[in-house]
């Protein structure tokens, strides 16, 4: 029997297939990434159906519910996610205080 939870992930994953799809004809994302994402939601839909498919896993690592191994996943993925954000955010600020340097020397030596 499928649980109302189950089907919230079914849906949720079924949306970003869509979703991504959707950026990827807006040239945003490549096949690759296409690819990569669409594999991670179908995987998500699948373990959503048929959460079984994981109990071997599950019984080696000791973790006594699907549900608790996704939540501990999600997080290490958005924690993941949100440090390589951060770095992409430093390195741009970086580049920019180097960019406004350079304006500002030049403007300076021009006024001279």
């Amino acid at each position: 029997m499928v649980l109302g939870i189950q089907i919230a992930g079914i849906l949720f994953g079924l949306f970003l297939c869509y979703y991504t799809f959707l950026y990827y004809k807006k040239k945003l994302f490549t096949q690759k990434e296409l690819a990569f994402w669409i594999l991670v939601w179908i995987s998500f839909v699948v373990f959503s159906l048929i959460p079984d498919l994981l109990e071997p896993l599950l019984k080696k690592i000791a973790f006594a519910r699907v549900l608790d191994f996704f939540i501990v996943i999600g997080f290490m993925f958005i924690l993941s996610i949100l440090f390589y954000i951060y770095t992409i955010v430093r390195k741009n600020q970086k580049q920019i205080e180097e960019i406004v340097r350079q304006v500002a020397i030049e403007r300076a030596g021009k006024k001279q």
